[in-house]
């Protein structure tokens, strides 16, 4: 059920059960035709189901809805949630003087190399497409640049699309995950309610300017249209960013060996490609020793780049021709494209060059805070490369043929080597910056279920946001060479990167615009400004690169193309496995005509049975108790989730439930992490961390009951309808009166019987009187703690899918053919636990789609 929530907080006193904050209500939609203000479960149902597991009834979502105020609530599903601990603070706050110095170092080599690298190409590929006819083309060329470097990667990124950051995270998934933690657009149908309960997801209180978001809502919430668009922008814009990945090395690696030809003259262009490959190999060999490690070593490299931009730059400009300042007057521009019309629309492409790397820090930002970055881009960055590019201008105003290498050129002859030295070590960070932004747009890829499983290496134990994805580095590096190879000019590869670039960029600029609308609810005249300026600009630049396709580049887009169909078949083909597993569940009535023995034996100890299912008894469950001869006295369907926030508390990880009555010994875990997570853990932590977790709920939900047949004793005069009295105040919001707590777990005069072991249990008489709370709640703890001493084992069921025979050609290809292919090849889930082969027990299972 969709809900606006004011973050939700207990503590759990001694022996008690949680004191909530009364003073914070919440928001929720309710059914027009509902009594209750968390539609999840029906009370009546329950009743009559001795406690069975009711999360099988369907809500209904063509239930007229309105928005309503409740106060806080108990859910069932969330009793594990009772212990919230605030939301997460920032791994970068209480840093030192010294800690911060070094971390401005790292966000130099890591964030900054790609945009900080621009000037060894930007002006050689404008003036290869409109060449230099009078000293007025220079100010022209220079206007634009100094502009495009103000408003793309200032005033759009810097200002604007840091601040749309997922408490942290950057790229575009991190933007679709905070959408979708707004609004349920995700294609994959397992969220939960309690989901918006955990402390990191953030949603903010409703405010008279939140109707405009929630008609947004609403809307894309309805339609299927708009999730698998919205879905199809993202995916187009990570396979863009990975496409990135691939030309970002070519481009800064290729320009920075060919100043080689300047210094030498015997260098030709083969030389310069072999010396590059070279690099390049060298490069995407020590990624793997993290981000921490080389962004330090590289970090004072690159403050000398930059220091080294603006001194040659106050040097060209005071012995040159100080005048090119008067290209920061914008009437430049339009001298320019009257002179050369065409070719001034062409070099557009190479014009926007200076702003490539953008994207780079926005999907870096994981690594490092959004202030640190902000601050080093606005007070060292940015004036060191217009400090750059003025210095470049000052050259080609009195030297108009050196506009080959107009960087190279421009160096005086005495600093050529040293500055030749600096600027192949500030490319090869470069070529970093959108290898370390592909590794973290794909790990949120793989989290949100859009991309296969891959092995993930944490190179840091201070920041778990820097990774490595060895199968990616070397499948880019080998994309990279063969680019490098195969297009060798530098305009060629120049305009391949505005593609990939300029993909991204619209991508972003669309998604954030959701962001404002959806989120940050801001004036509506400033969203439009915002997207109708960026979108059109960036659309200008895409028709420019766009139009010389043919010469090269198209290799870029063949490679992003292929890397939207891997995603899409990935997403489809999980999609579809998923919503099969949903409709072939077993039904709890099954449950009930095997008995607590399941109709088979009950073994002693534990079975972890590993599904994807939030709810319902998965059908995997059924080939399990027709294939073994036994099965565990304690079975817990263990649901391994990443619900779309960056980091998940560990108090807040296991979310427990039962699925049966209490002596079948069934319940259901879902193991939550955040995209940002870290799955560490070996096997016998993760099964500590999960019985200790179990024996809370269990003392809980006694709790809960004992603390609701109190309540029941003091109003049972008022009956059932003291649950659901509410109040209409005067402004017309609605507060409910009653809360119920734990309705699920109420006892009924029906008895349980205990689940049977090897063990023989002998039968009470029926004159004993019936056991207390205290000494059931003692007993079921007995039983978790002999069932643990009898073994843990993993159940594996692998479902695969295959498309039926009626199915269309196209379905049979994609899921029979690509999509096995994938599976076959991707990470199994289990392989981040190492569980030895002893503990397991795997059982294969085929669905038809």
């Amino acid at each position: 059920m969709a809900e606006e929530a004011s973050s939700e907080r207990s503590e759990i006193n001694g022996g008690g059960l949680a004191s909530m904050d009364s003073t914070e209500s919440r928001w929720v939609f309710q059914d027009e035709d509902d009594s209750e203000f968390d539609g999840d479960e029906d009370e009546e149902n329950l009743r009559h189901r001795t406690s069975m597991d009711s999360e099988d009834d369907e809500d209904d979502e063509n239930a007229e809805q309105r928005l309503i105020r409740t106060g806080p609530r108990v859910d069932s599903f969330d009793v594990e949630a009772l212990e919230v601990p605030g939301a997460q603070r920032n791994d970068y706050e209480d840093f030192t003087v010294g800690r911060k110095i070094i971390l401005a170092f790292q966000t130099l080599g890591v964030v900054f190399g790609d945009v900080g690298t621009s000037p060894l190409y930007t002006f050689s590929v404008m003036f290869s497409k409109a060449p230099i006819k009078g000293n007025e083309d220079v100010l022209g060329a220079l206007s634009l640049v100094l502009y495009t470097l103000i408003l793309i990667p200032l005033v759009k990124y810097v200002l604007v699309v840091l601040l749309a950051n997922d408490d942290g995270e950057g790229g575009t998934f991190a933007l679709y995950s905070l959408i979708c933690r707004h609004a349920k657009v995700s294609l994959l149908p397992n969220q939960l309610p309690s989901d918006a309960r955990i402390s990191s997801f953030r949603l903010k209180v409703p405010s008279p300017e939140l109707e405009r978001s929630l008609k947004i809502k609403e809307r894309l919430e309805a339609s299927l249209t708009l999730k698998k668009l919205l879905l199809m922008l993202v995916l187009a814009g990570t396979a863009m960013v990975i496409a990135d990945g691939v030309v970002t090395p070519a481009m800064s690696v290729v320009s920075a060996v060919g100043g080689l030809k300047v210094g030498v003259d015997a260098i030709n262009q083969d030389q310069v490609v072999m010396i590059s490959v070279t690099f390049l190999v060298i490069l995407f060999s020590v990624q793997k020793y993290g981000t921490s490690k080389v962004g330090l070593a590289v970090g004072p490299a690159l403050f000398l780049w930059f220091c080294s931009l603006a001194s040659i730059g106050i040097y060209n400009l005071v012995k040159y021709d100080s005048s090119v300042l008067r290209a920061f007057n914008p009437v430049h521009i339009y001298y320019f494209f009257k002179r050369n019309s065409t070719k001034a629309w062409y070099a557009l492409g190479g014009c926007l060059l200076c702003a490539t790397g953008s994207e780079a820090m926005f999907a870096d930002l994981c690594y490092f805070s959004v202030r640190s970055v902000q601050l080093t881009f606005v007070f060292l960055v940015l004036p060191c490369l217009l400090l750059g590019y003025l210095g470049q201008a000052a050259y080609l105003m009195e030297n108009q043929t050196g506009a080959e290498q107009a960087f190279f050129s421009s160096i005086p002859s005495g600093a050529f080597w040293p500055v030749f030295l600096i600027a192949n070590v500030a490319a090869l960070i470069a070529s970093r910056a959108m290898t370390t932004a592909t590794f973290s747009c794909i790990k949120q890829s793989m989290a949100l279920g859009c991309f296969p499983r891959l092995k993930i290496i944490h190179t840091s134990r201070k920041f778990m946001g820097q990774i490595y994805i060895p199968v990616i580095n070397w499948f880019l590096l080998v994309v990279c060479l063969v680019s490098v190879c195969s297009i060798s000019s530098i305009d060629e590869i120049g305009n391949a990167y505005g593609i990939a670039e300029l993909g991204v960029m619209m991508m972003t600029t669309i998604l954030v615009t959701i962001v404002m609308l959806l989120i940050w609810q801001i004036n509506i005249v400033i969203v439009l400004s915002f997207v109708i300026f960026f979108l059109g600009l960036e659309l200008t630049f895409f028709s420019s690169v766009l139009w010389s396709v043919g010469d090269g580049s198209w290799i870029i887009l063949v490679f992003a193309v292929i890397m939207f169909l891997i995603m899409s078949i990935w997403n489809y083909g999980s999609k579809l496995k998923y919503e099969t597993e949903v409709k072939q569940k077993l039904s709890t009535d099954l449950m009930r005509e095997l008995g607590c023995n399941l109709g088979t034996i009950r073994a002693p100890g534990i079975g972890l049975l590993y599904n994807e299912l939030v709810k319902g008894i998965p059908a995997i469950f059924g080939h399990f108790l027709t294939t073994l001869p036994a099965i565990h006295s304690m079975i817990i369907f263990v649901c391994i989730k990443y619900v779309p926030v960056p980091v998940v508390p560990q108090s807040e990880r296991f979310l427990f439930r039962r699925v049966c009555p209490k002596g079948y010994h069934i319940f259901r875990c879902i193991a939550r992490y955040g995209y940002k997570d870290v799955r560490k853990e070996n096997h016998q932590t993760f099964e500590q961390l999960l019985i200790e977790s179990l024996e809370k709920f269990i003392r809980r939900e006694a709790q809960a009951r004992s603390l609701e047949s109190d309540g029941d004793n003091d109003t049972d005069s008022e009956g059932e309808s003291s649950r659901s009295r509410v109040l209409i105040a005067p402004n017309g919001s609605v507060y409910s009166l009653g809360i119920p707590l734990l309705d699920e777990y109420r006892e009924t005069n029906k008895p349980i019987s205990e689940a049977s072991t090897s063990e023989e249990v002998k039968p009470v008489p029926s004159s004993d009187p019936p056991m207390s709370a205290e000494q059931s709640l003692e007993r079921e703890l007995s039983f978790i703690r002999k069932a643990k001493e009898s073994g843990v084992v993993y159940l594996l069921g692998h479902g695969d899918i295959r498309a039926r025979k009626d199915s269309w050609f196209i379905k049979k290809l994609i899921i029979n053919y690509f999509y096995a292919f994938l599976r076959k090849n991707c990470r199994r889930g289990i392989a981040n636990l190492s569980v030895p082969h002893s503990h397991l027990m795997q059982v294969g299972m085929t669905y038809m789609v």
